[in-house]
């Protein structure tokens, strides 16, 4: 750029500033602040790119970039489809508009996506009380695009359907805007990535790339912990795309602050957004659960919904409702003994599904089960049977799941390795220790044990 040129744009900026300081469309201290130190670094006739000194004064400018684009028209007569970009000057580097980089199909190859699942979209993603609040979240943030939630954070034990929403957001946007780049991965892919391209000093390629993403989803987040080089990488990363209202989508195993490990930074941009939890589903969830994995894959074994006896189904669905992958191993496995063991075919019985089972369910001659006891101590403490496996140690959490523990062992007289199981794959030494405490806490607390007594009464009229 020689002189003249540069003259001109200083002489542009000036003008503009004066302009919309004139028409009082900006606080004063704003402009002196924030506009005055910035300038133009291109301009034509279709768009400018204004550099501004930090991300403060870019964020402020960006939020005003209708006030600067209306004022450019005004001033210059530019086109109505003027556009307005503004970097800070430590993006002078990185930016494509200003180093003249493309995303190449070597980067594209080189920092691919995971695959998707085409078959995971909201259409058969079964809604009930357990993921209501989440389904209708992520159909948002798919609609919108960096518009409502950003970011999204499902949190929810394995097996609940946190990737199935994840994939669902993926295909949605995808197919109703086939130019938007969506970019899937898992944390351990990312890291792996970060890890690479360190040692091929590419670092900066992966960057340039990931900004140019439309939406970022990123599955099994607490697999970042830890790893520190990674928290910075993704933290840039981060800033970028939601400074640029992209979307970002992430998936974990327990809330932001329960995952130990991830820096105070990263937790509070996780919190910032939306936090939604998918529980276990309840009986009536589990059973459609259940006849839409059999409706779409039991048929290629010959088997229907009309082949299996209701009492069954509803025996299934009442004891393997802890996850949907318990539920689809659970009819797989009386697929397996049907077609086997049941020696006329035909409709599957209801004591073929019990001898198929036999030694899978935890369940009592009453009908009682480990979910069965959770949800009634959850219920009675006014909390969700997901919190009572989660991680929380909040006093009425902690107190509900030890209960919930020593009604398991005390009711359904189970080892304690299999309530661990149970509870979230807990060690044993931590299911009798919770167990020792509920007993001593009967024998000291009269309100304790009245408590206790009254969910064990319940659980009694339940059966």
């Amino acid at each position: 750029m020689n002189n003249s040129q540069e003259q001109y744009l200083i002489d542009c900026w000036q003008s503009l500033i004066n302009y919309i300081r004139d028409h009082g469309q900006v606080d004063v201290s704003l402009i002196e602040s924030f506009y005055e130190p910035a300038y133009i670094h291109s301009f034509t006739n279709d768009k400018v790119i204004i550099i501004t000194e930090n991300t403060v004064a870019k964020q402020i400018m960006s939020s005003q970039s209708d006030v600067i684009k209306n004022a450019f028209i005004d001033l210059f007569d530019t086109g109505l489809n003027f556009t307005v970009t503004i970097y800070q000057v430590s993006e002078l580097k990185i930016a494509p508009e200003l180093t003249g980089k493309k995303v190449s199909e070597k980067h594209v190859a080189q920092f691919p996506s995971m695959p998707l699942q085409s078959d995971k979209t909201f259409e058969n993603f079964i809604v009930g009380d357990c993921n209501r609040e989440s389904k209708a979240a992520a159909l948002a943030c798919a609609v919108g695009p960096g518009q409502f939630y950003n970011p999204l954070f499902i949190f929810g034990n394995s097996g609940l359907g946190k990737t199935h929403l994840l994939m669902a957001i993926a295909n949605y946007v995808l197919a109703n805007d086939p130019g938007k780049k969506v970019y899937y991965t898992e944390s351990l892919k990312f890291v792996e990535t970060v890890v690479s391209c360190i040692q091929n000093n590419t670092i900066d390629d992966f960057k340039q790339y990931m900004y140019n993403v439309d939406v970022l989803i990123v599955d099994d987040i607490q697999f970042l912990a830890g790893k520190e080089k990674s928290h910075e990488v993704f933290f840039t990363i981060y800033n970028e795309l939601v400074s640029h209202k992209k979307q970002i989508c992430l998936a974990s195993d327990r809330q932001p602050r329960e995952i130990k490990g991830l820096e105070e930074r990263l937790i509070t941009r996780f919190s910032s957004g939306l936090s939604v939890g998918i529980d276990s589903p309840e009986f009536e969830t589990s059973l459609a659960i259940l006849r839409t994995k059999i409706k779409s894959n039991g048929s290629g074994s010959g088997m229907g919904i009309g082949d299996i006896e209701d009492e069954g189904l509803n025996y299934i669905a009442s004891n393997f409702s802890g996850n949907v992958r318990d539920l689809e191993g659970a009819w797989n496995r009386v697929l397996f003994y049907a077609i086997q063991f049941q020696p006329d075919g035909g409709v599957i019985r209801f004591q073929t599904v019990l001898n198929a089972l036999k030694g899978q369910a935890v369940v009592s001659e009453k009908g009682l089960s480990p979910n069965v006891i959770m949800k009634e101590v959850a219920d009675y403490y006014g909390i969700t049977k997901q919190q009572i496996t989660s991680k929380t140690r909040t006093k009425t959490v902690s107190m509900a799941r030890q209960i919930s523990i020593y009604l398991c062992r005390e009711l359904l007289e189970l080892s304690y390795i299999r309530i661990g199981e149970e509870f979230g794959g807990r060690d044993h030494s931590t299911i009798m220790s919770a167990c020792t405490k509920v007993k001593k806490s009967i024998k000291k607390d009269a309100s304790f044990k009245a408590a206790v007594d009254e969910i064990t009464t319940k659980l009694g009229q339940r059966s």
